[in-house]
């Protein structure tokens, strides 16, 4: 087998099954592990995936801006969106940080629900106008325009000051073993605070952000009380219910 289709083989393994390992990767395309050492060095280099000492992982959604991730995949979302709604009880205090899955999430909670949202996004609280039994507290700070949040010192100050019912986050990267992280230190340190005072945590996460990873670690997948996701292999589920975590794909 060539090294351009040997390394294309990989890549369809690690898409199928979603990290790989060096040592069974030697056998199953009969070549040493240094030769798919090589080859995940070359693989990782260009962007197409993420090496870990004993092989690698998949690499999950591309970082880009909230206005181009709201036309991403939102049919899914919105169904994920609508599984969540059966976790919201009437006067829940609802945790919501930014993210385009929360944005549909807030959109299909009923005009009569009573309940307060503490939000640090500003196109979350501007999608609750119109209901008004909500009250709706917006959490100041920095905009980080990327994700359309408010971060910052303000922005942690605030949450010293609140207990949530159900902190409702934003996963841009979830894996079971290393577990929830994003490429921005500032956010990961905000959503790390809103999980540490909330009685609940619920991620509703499409596929392809599934055991991947990026720099920052906001905390242990284990955090999360539930996670609304597709409908994915049994052993992907295994791995998080093992830690404890509600799994809802239906």
């Amino acid at each position: 087998m060539l090294k351009q289709e040997r390394q294309q083989t990989i890549l369809k393994i690690l898409n199928e099954e979603q990290k790989v390992i060096a040592s069974d990767l030697s056998h199953r395309l009969s070549v040493s592990e240094d030769t798919i050492r090589r080859d995940l060095k070359e693989l990782d280099n260009k962007g197409l995936i993420r090496r870990v000492h004993s092989g690698a992982l998949r690499i999950g959604p591309p970082v880009v801006d909230f206005s181009t991730r709201q036309h991403v995949k939102s049919e899914i979302k919105m169904d994920l969106a609508k599984k969540a709604l059966t976790l919201v009880k009437e006067n829940m205090v609802l945790l919501i940080d930014g993210g385009t899955t929360n944005l549909h999430f807030v959109n299909q909670l009923p005009l009569s629900l009573k309940a307060t949202v503490i939000t640090n996004s500003p196109p979350i609280a501007m999608a609750l106008n119109n209901h008004t039994d909500i009250e709706v507290i917006m959490i100041g700070g920095t905009l980080f325009k990327e994700s359309m949040v408010n971060l910052g010192i303000d922005t942690v100050e605030f949450l010293n000051n609140i207990r949530a019912d159900l902190y409702v986050m934003g996963i841009h990267k979830i894996d079971p073993s290393i577990g929830i992280s994003l490429p921005s230190l500032a956010e990961a340190a905000v959503k790390r605070k809103m999980a540490s005072i909330s009685n609940e945590v619920l991620g509703m996460v499409t596929s392809d952000k599934l055991n991947t990873f990026s720099n920052h670690i906001v905390s242990p997948s284990n955090v999360l009380t539930y996670l609304i996701t597709e409908h994915i292999q049994p052993e992907i589920i295994r791995a998080y219910e093992s830690q404890q975590i509600t799994v809802i794909t239906e």
